[in-house]
């Protein structure tokens, strides 16, 4: 299993993107129950997001960010994916 931090830049277009919202927390609801999201939450001043994930590689990213309802409404400017070796905390990798 990798870990990726991923931030999400979002673009202009905040009425698409409160309106497909919800829809957007349902499937990240779903990816934290099948183990695969470990954390997420927007920035404070709402103009992006952080996720962390625990999947086998990006190829599962792809598919996970192809399945996310955001994608289809255009409402992310940029995806940031780093690959992230976390040493110390309490979300450390599963074995």
């Amino acid at each position: 299993m990798a870990r990726y931090a991923v931030e999400l830049v979002f673009g202009d277009d905040e009425a698409t993107r409160l309106a497909v919202r919800p829809a957007h927390r349902e499937y990240l609801a779903t990816l934290v129950e099948r183990g695969v999201l470990v954390l997420s939450g927007p920035w404070v001043d709402d103009t992006g997001a952080l996720l962390v994930f625990e999947v086998d590689g990006e190829g599962d990213l792809e598919k996970i960010f192809a399945d996310d309802p955001y994608t289809p409404a255009g409402v992310v400017a940029e995806t940031r994916v780093h690959e992230w070796k976390t040493v110390m905390g309490t979300w450390l990798p599963r074995d």
